[in-house]
């Protein structure tokens, strides 16, 4: 029965010296060492530094794409409308073959030429300026070539001496027109 109750009975000196050094041990077995930070560190770089070289790369694949396609849009950007304009060469070179032309047969060709150009105009959207008499005087779409007395109001069309061409948004030639006078 005395073995049981020594067995049973903790010994306080052994109780309290794994006490004391638990924490210490678990304190050193949980904090890596400097070597070990050291490598970690240097692997965390080495993984920084690929991922910085691979974006810096897919960025400079980047803008030289964009460099080519701007300098690709530049080298073809008037094919769609050159492409729109060759019938209406054709029609011209073959209206000067006809042998006997009549004035009939010309003005019909004329026409047909003038609807295809206009076609042309239209798919490339290169937009006629043609400001109607009384309109407005607009600096961003209008010339004013000279100003004469007028039984309209200042400032506006008296009359268009020349047509003018917008492409899209952006002015290719402004009408040129004469101006009411102020009175």
């Amino acid at each position: 029965m005395q073995d049981q109750e020594n067995q049973t009975v903790p010994n306080p000196e052994v109780n309290q010296a794994q006490a004391e050094s638990t924490p210490a041990d678990a304190q050193a077995d949980a904090t890596p060492s400097l070597e070990q930070q050291l490598a970690s560190t240097e692997a965390r770089l080495a993984e920084m530094h690929e991922a910085f070289m691979r974006a810096k790369a897919e960025g400079e694949n980047i803008r030289r794409r964009a460099q080519e396609d701007v300098a690709k849009a530049h080298k073809f950007a008037v094919e769609s409308f050159a492409e729109a304009m060759l019938p209406v060469r054709d029609s011209l070179e073959m209206a000067l073959k006809v042998e006997t032309p009549s004035l009939e047969s010309l003005k019909e060709g004329v026409e047909m030429t003038l609807k295809q150009l206009s076609s042309a105009f239209e798919r490339n959207r290169l937009l006629e300026i043609l400001p109607a008499q009384g309109e407005k005087l607009d600096p961003n779409k209008h010339q004013a070539v000279s100003v004469v007395p007028a039984d309209q109001e200042a400032n506006t069309v008296v009359t268009v001496l020349q047509k003018g061409y917008m492409i899209a948004d952006r002015l290719l030639r402004p009408a040129i027109v004469t101006a009411a006078q102020a009175k």
